[in-house]
């Protein structure tokens, strides 16, 4: 069996250190998964729950701690209930058949004559006495996990599929669950200089004036080219940090212009090209199509300023961070400040927003840096908005070029996309990129641009396959050596730009061949499970009333696979065009196989949508001067509350096959049934995004 087991388990093969039974009736369960956002605990919770007999109410769930919690690598690619929870499932299952067995051997009966209510064993549905907390011993837990238990099959389950609450939401609508509201002792506040970019040096600070402008007894600290202020009081660290710039000065800044903002300028820098798929055609048959569709460099954009808390005594160094990897962040900040690393412990604890890789482990590094200059003091390090904006790794631009060979039905026979696009995952704590470790004296050189392997969904790749049924079809990845600033995940990587380009690009060819779009789509689409949601949502969106284009009122679809292995998701868009682009209404239909809580997984579908759509409409980091010019909710305008349409989403039945992630499958669709609804309601096509108020004028007077 170990040669089938998850990742997470092969990596953590002890019973230990998922699942323990506590004083109290309660089980501690734990998980190298965190929570950000997507109600994965809860779905957990639910499965343990559900394979080891007990109330929900009865799970103690622990994540992202080193000290206490296996190790799953990341959060991220909508893995948490495809991976964790099928090794959850596993564990769970296992601990409970080797504690029947030694129950069945005590009783002198078959395991099968055993039953368990919330804990409780029954023997011929009679009281045994016995329950996990008396019973369970230290053997259950001693062998390896070797995955041989049968799980329930799903027509038996009582808890999962049910929509069940989310026990963290009280705590994060009353203001105690996010890492900005801990308050430990000896508490320090901090903030930082930032190196303007990657090779500035400090040539001079004026620390009396920044002293003066902080008006309060700051410590500065410098570890090379790294400043921070600190101080207990921190609106006095906030006035310092705010003024800093204004008294230093740096020697060897790069100097950006809005040019480098744009997709297209990616076309003419240095790549590593790969050729992926069929070989190319040796000539040209039938009418060749081309279009190029992109999408700018975007911000993750979170809600609240990174944030981490770090404090060095007696040797040892605790974080505690919103990282998206407590393992990983480990490993890096130990390696990079000369520490062992079993003596670094990290602890996951809540960020406002993380929708891939932001500032939370570039925080956290910073919070160390200043820790081991002031050991036995807490150390809270935190970001300021223009920061925030300024310096976390962003999403790289994207530009994917779509060529069709069609024939005389004009149907494609041949079909390449060609992508241009920076590193999507040059995550820092992976990559040597940690601001402050490039700010420290002997710096880490300059890292490699790099990719997901297309095994792992690839990155500037991602969805850009199509899976209609092209007799032959081609990737060709210009994958940009260097960007004008630090890129790395966002949440589905390359899937948003070229999702948006293969379904506007469907939608043209459909118009071109004269065939409605979700015909034309049917035609050319064999996969019964996608057949099934476009029919749902069409239906239910009232497509045959669509009425012509050029009105104003716009409805649009698309649908995709996520990673081409992940959930499925149809999207449909109602909108208006005028002068902006309203959306009135969205209906969204997906698969992802047996689902845990459907209450959470609906959150997790809409909240796609409604950050799709904001990318979509309004979203874009601009470039000049020394950096990132877009640094408020200004210049970085999102989506707001009364701009969010009516969304309803209905996930349609799968429960006999495997769980899909799904956190990122209503992503591209969104953004491409936005593009394909802009389209119909002005008859004109705008294929870059985004698609802002000038973008519309300049479509209408093409």
């Amino acid at each position: 069996m170990s040669d089938t087991l998850p990742l997470s388990i092969l990596n953590n093969r002890r019973m230990d250190k998922w699942l323990r039974f506590q004083p109290g009736g309660t089980v501690k369960l734990a998980v190298g998964k965190v929570e950000i956002g997507q109600g994965v605990l809860t779905a957990l919770s639910q499965i343990a729950a559900e394979e080891l007999d007990v109330a929900i109410e009865r799970i103690d769930i622990l994540s992202g701690d080193t000290d206490d919690a296996p190790d799953e690598g990341s959060t991220s690619s909508s893995q948490s209930i495809e991976v964790s929870g099928r090794s959850v499932r596993l564990v769970s299952a296992e601990l409970r058949a080797r504690v029947l067995t030694r129950l069945a051997q005590r009783l002198n009966c078959s395991p099968d004559q055993i039953s368990v209510d919330d804990g409780t064993f029954l023997q011929d549905g009679n009281p045994t006495g016995h329950d996990y907390w008396s019973f369970a011993a230290p053997e259950d837990f001693a062998a390896d996990i070797e995955g041989s238990a049968q799980p329930k099959p799903h027509t038996a389950y009582k808890l999962v599929g049910q929509p069940v609450p989310r026990r963290d939401l009280i705590a994060k609508t009353t203001g105690a669950a996010f890492i900005h509201d801990i308050v430990r002792p000896d508490m320090l506040h901090a903030r930082t200089l930032r190196q303007p970019s990657r090779d500035a040096r400090l040539r001079s600070l004026n620390e009396a004036a920044i002293q003066k402008a902080g008006g309060g007894p700051i410590r500065i600290v410098r570890v090379g080219d790294f400043v921070a202020f600190v101080c207990w009081d921190e609106t006095a660290v906030q006035r310092a940090a705010t003024a800093a710039p204004a008294h230093a000065e740096w020697t060897g800044v790069r100097v950006l212009t809005p040019a480098q903002q744009e997709a297209a300028w990616l076309r003419d820098q240095p790549a590593d090209d790969r050729h992926l798929g069929d070989p190319m055609p040796r000539s040209a048959t039938g009418t060749i199509v081309s279009e190029i569709y992109s999408r700018p460099f975007v911000a993750h954009a979170a809600l609240a300023p990174s944030c981490a808390l770090a404090e060095y005594r007696a040797g040892h160094l605790s974080i505690w961070s919103h990282t998206q990897g407590v393992y990983p962040l480990r490993n890096a900040v130990a390696d990079i400040i000369g520490l062992p690393r079993d003596q670094v412990s990290v602890r996951h604890a809540h960020g406002a927003g993380c929708y891939g890789h932001n500032g939370a482990d570039d925080a956290a590094l910073d919070a160390a840096v200043i820790a081991l200059q002031i050991p036995d003091h807490c150390i809270r390090l935190q970001w300021r908005r223009e920061e925030e904006f300024g310096f976390e790794p962003v999403s790289t631009a994207h530009m994917t070029r779509l060529s069709a060979a069609l024939d005389e039905g004009g149907r494609p026979t041949d079909w390449t996309a060609e992508v241009w696009a920076g590193s999507h995952v040059q995550r820092p704590v992976f990559g040597g990129t940690m601001l402050a470790h490039e700010a420290m004296p002997n710096p880490p050189p300059p890292p490699k641009a790099n990719d997901p392997t297309e095994a792992n969904g690839g990155g500037g790749t991602r969805n850009a396959f199509p899976l209609y049924d092209f007799p032959a079809k081609r990737v060709i990845h210009h994958l940009a050596l260097t960007t004008p600033v630090r890129t790395s995940s966002l949440r589905g990587l390359g899937a948003l730009p070229n999702v948006f380009a293969l379904e506007c690009f469907i939608d043209e060819l459909a118009e071109r061949a004269g065939i409605d779009p979700v015909d034309y789509r049917l035609s050319l689409l064999s996969d019964p499970r996608a057949r099934r949601l476009i029919e749902n949502v069409t239906e239910r969106c009232n497509w045959t009333s669509r009425g012509p284009a050029g009105n104003g009122r716009g409805l649009g679809l698309a649908w995709s696979r996520y990673k081409n292995k992940a959930a499925y998701a149809c999207v449909a868009v109602e909108l208006d065009v005028d002068q902006d682009i309203i959306l009135r209404r969205v209906w969204c239909a997906a698969d992802a196989g047996l689902v845990i809580n459907p209450d959470g997984a609906r959150n997790q579908l809409e909240g796609g949508i409604v950050h799709a759509a904001s990318m979509t409409l309004k979203e874009q980091v601009t470039l000049d001067g020394d950096g990132i010019t877009s640094l408020d909710w200004d210049s970085y305008p999102i989506l707001k509350f009364s701009e969010v349409p009516e969304i309803d989403v209905a996930i349609l039945p799968n429960p006999d096959l495997p769980t899909l992630g799904m956190g990122e499958c209503t992503f591209g669709p969104t953004a491409a049934a936005i593009g394909n609804a802009v389209a119909h309601a002005l008859g004109a096509r705008i294929r870059d995004m985004p698609l802002t108020r000038e973008r519309i004028a300049a479509a209408l007077v093409r």
